[in-house]
């Protein structure tokens, strides 16, 4: 039956504050039950099972007693039944039962853990009510969070520019990573939990190795903030490494596909990005040596290497200091340059918008544009972390190019969703 779009199941019209977030229970999602949670901009969260007519649903923070703050985003926890999520714009996460209730006074807290950038606390309360436990994360909103695959890991990311990765049950931190420039406002996780991508203020999309702890890549394709990003779960997966033990041969394997992961990004800038992550930027292996005799001895001037004319990165800043010991430059093969699915570029000071020139200079000089860093509790230093494993800088990674870049809308692009068969994105102006 085709889906009717000019009548909806359920239309509520507020005044007073506007909804700022959403997520529906899948976990729980039938014929009898539609559980949906609701955030919003003055602070509260609304609770409404749609299965039920008659519902009247359930406000959390009702009172704004919990805290003030702007609704950044609300989930449920993976395969639970009644464990929400929801981040505010204090940078704060609150963790809420949805059949226990908010107390009539300011919740009281205890210290659990703490940690570089984040504390846990717990509720002082002889009775169990809301909220069960309160993160304090970095510093400035916290814009967005996801959980990892697995439910075990929880990614958020902050307007202090820094990625922050949690072992949920034990609330450890796992890892860290700082954006180049400006907040990060959007966060998601590889369909096999590997790679975290997150977007922000400094117009990239950086690919982070939950494994190794680092840096594998950014992409530079848009021209402004990036507000969404999703991988595409229907790409095929990697092959696993090595053979079945049923004594396989080279010959017998078929060969691994040329794009291992696929994601896609939307900007401020109306931009839809689509990128692929290949294996020669995963997992660089130097090309085996051979012998030179001396009628092909190199010429004095070093050129342009090979490999960079089918590349999927960027050509390395020139004049600058050689790339990292632990980034070696085999890391720039690709496949990129043969496609042509991208649009003719624009002229070279509009594309560099928010980057200034850190993309074409070169050097250990390079500092990030907008001034330094902000002293603010709980943010890192720039200062610091540029050039370290928290912060490479631009030349030390692949600098990718997108798949795909057009402009699909006419306002800010806000929401991406990849589905089997098709792409979904919103925009400011309210069309999907």
């Amino acid at each position: 039956q085709a889906l009717d779009l000019q009548r909806p199941i359920d239309k509520r019209v507020y005044k007073g504050t506007q909804p700022t977030c959403h997520d529906f229970n899948q976990f729980t999602a039938g014929a009898e039950t539609l559980a949906l949670l609701v955030g919003f901009s003055a602070g509260q969260v609304q609770y409404l099972d749609l299965a039920k007519k008659d519902s009247a649903g359930r406000l959390f923070n009702e009172e704004r007693l919990i805290d003030k703050s702007k609704v950044t985003l609300v989930k449920w926890l993976p395969d639970t039944e009644r464990l929400f999520l929801a981040s505010h714009a204090s940078g704060h996460l609150y963790l809420y039962d949805s059949e226990q209730p908010c107390g009539a006074t300011s919740p009281q807290y205890t210290l659990l853990t703490q940690g570089e950038g984040f504390r846990v606390f717990s509720c002082k309360s002889k009775t169990p009510r809301n909220p069960l436990l309160k993160w304090a994360v970095g510093s400035g909103p916290l814009n967005e969070f996801a959980f990892s695959p697995d439910g075990r890991s929880l990614a958020c990311v902050s307007q202090d520019g820094v990625l922050r990765v949690f072992h949920f049950s034990s609330m450890l931190l796992q890892g860290m990573m700082r954006s180049y420039f400006g907040g990060l406002l959007c966060v998601c996780w590889s369909p096999d939990g590997r790679y975290v991508v997150t977007g922000g203020e400094d117009d990239l999309v950086t690919v982070w190795s939950f494994a190794e702890g680092r840096v594998v890549a950014r992409g530079h394709g848009h021209k402004s903030w990036v507000n969404a990003v999703a991988f595409d779960p229907f790409t095929p997966p990697p092959p696993d490494s090595g053979g079945d033990g049923h004594g396989d041969t080279p010959e017998d394997t078929p060969a691994p596909p040329s794009v291992t992961y696929r994601f896609g990004s939307a900007g401020q800038d109306t931009q839809f990005c689509l990128w692929d992550l290949t294996e020669d930027v995963l997992d660089p292996r130097p090309p085996p040596p051979r012998r030179v005799t001396a009628d092909q001895a190199p010429p004095s001037a070093p050129g342009l290497p090979r490999s960079l004319s089918r590349s999927n990165s960027l050509p390395q800043p020139g004049g600058g200091p050689q790339m990292s010991p632990r980034v070696p430059p085999a890391l720039s093969a690709g496949r990129f340059a043969t496609l042509t699915l991208r649009e003719p570029p624009e002229k070279e000071h509009k594309r560099y918008h928010s980057l200034g020139n850190i993309s074409r200079g070169g050097g250990g000089t390079e500092k990030p544009p907008g001034g330094g860093p902000g002293g603010s509790r709980g943010s890192l230093d720039m200062a610091k972390v540029l050039g370290t494993a928290l912060c490479p800088r631009l030349h030390e990674v692949p600098l990718l190019e997108p798949l795909v870049c057009k402009k699909i809308a006419q306002e800010r692009l806000t929401v991406l969703l990849f589905l089997e068969d098709c792409i979904v994105t919103a925009c400011q102006e309210g069309l999907i």
